[in-house]
């Protein structure tokens, strides 16, 4: 596979179409990275971008890009290409990932480990395929065992999230329309973000947002009363461009929308705040519609699960804290000591 670079020429005309303006601005933006660094002689920028453009969903494709950059300038740190890298060079890598502190100045979760050696490995795969190199060298790299059942997300108390939603009413009605959405719909960060005004819609009395799930999966997701309010209070008038923008009227990032969440945790007075992320008002959705009695299969059907293990790992009562034999445990030594000192 070589560089799709159009070259002048008694056979060629220099208007011919080049297929990269077709890909996904994620994984254009990947290739002329690097194509600045590589040369667009190099089969690396077009493998790297193709790869990224045939990933399903924007989720993933972002995913896939951060973690080959990382992977890459780790490689070109050590002098190698990382279309001739092996086994040795991709271990020293995994144990770089597993040893390097996260933006919370902690080593990362084994979750997070595991999704950045996928996503190099995706790369390989897509490489073997196009006849670029012959090996994987992330194929026999140890990964981190993953517990099916454990997520990594903290939970909050009802209590807590109340104090969120109230925070976030109290301060602005873009923030309350969406942190009512996040947790009344259990929608995704980025299905909503990727969303604009004039796709709120009507079905069958109710009114609704068209979230588009992993794996392009389709659905209108219905917007409770509660929520509908908030987000017609932040629209007003609007009905065209996205919905949610920045006060210039741009698109609102995830990242943006992040860091706003953990400034709302913080006035919430919350004990997760420097860590919460959107998912955890999705991780709230599943736990407290199941702690209420809404049927499993109901609620795995609204996050669109495909397996119910998934919605499970998801609710945070399902092991309830609350109940943990340790209080039980502690309770009794605690009686014996008191009665001792007596």
């Amino acid at each position: 596979m070589t560089a799709l670079v159009p070259r002048p020429s008694a056979e060629l005309s220099t208007d011919r179409h080049d297929p990269r303006d077709d890909w996904h601005k994620l994984a254009r933006n990947l290739a002329n990275d690097l194509a600045e660094i590589y040369g667009n002689g190099d089969p690396l920028p077009t493998a790297a971008g193709a790869w990224i453009a045939r990933q399903k969903s924007d989720h993933t494709k972002r995913a896939y890009a951060r973690a080959f950059r990382r992977w890459e300038k780790y490689a070109r740190s050590t002098g190698t290409h990382p279309l001739q890298a092996r086994l040795p060079l991709a271990d020293a890598y995994a144990n770089n990932v597993a040893k390097t502190p996260g933006r919370q100045g902690k080593p990362p979760q084994d979750t997070t480990l595991a999704q950045t050696l996928s996503g190099a490995a995706s790369f390989y795969d897509y490489a073997i395929e196009v006849g670029l190199t012959e090996a994987n060298p992330f194929n026999r790299v140890q990964r981190p065992t993953i517990d099916p059942d454990y997520s990594p997300t903290e939970g909050l108390t009802e209590q807590e999230t109340a104090r969120l939603i109230e925070t976030a009413r109290d301060w602005a009605p873009r923030s309350y329309a969406l942190v009512t959405l996040l947790y009344l719909t259990g929608a995704r960060i980025d299905e909503l973000l990727s969303l604009n005004a004039n796709q709120l819609g009507y079905n069958r009395g109710h009114r609704t947002l068209p979230l588009t799930q992993k794996g392009n999966k389709k659905r209108p997701a219905p917007i409770p009363p509660l929520a509908l309010e908030a987000l017609l209070a932040y629209l007003g008038d609007r009905e065209d461009g996205p919905l949610f923008t920045t006060e210039s009227g741009r698109r609102w990032t995830q990242p943006e929308a992040w860091k706003h969440l953990r400034v709302l945790a913080r006035q919430a007075g919350l004990p997760q705040a420097a860590s919460i992320k959107p998912h955890t008002l999705r991780h709230q959705f599943i736990t407290d519609n199941l702690a209420n009695g809404v049927p499993l299969q109901d609620v795995q059907d609204a996050v669109s699960h495909t397996d119910p293990r998934t919605t499970q790992r998801y609710n945070r009562r399902r092991r309830q804290l609350d109940d943990h034999p340790a209080y039980s445990l502690a309770a009794k030594l605690a009686a014996r000591l008191t009665e001792e000192e007596k």
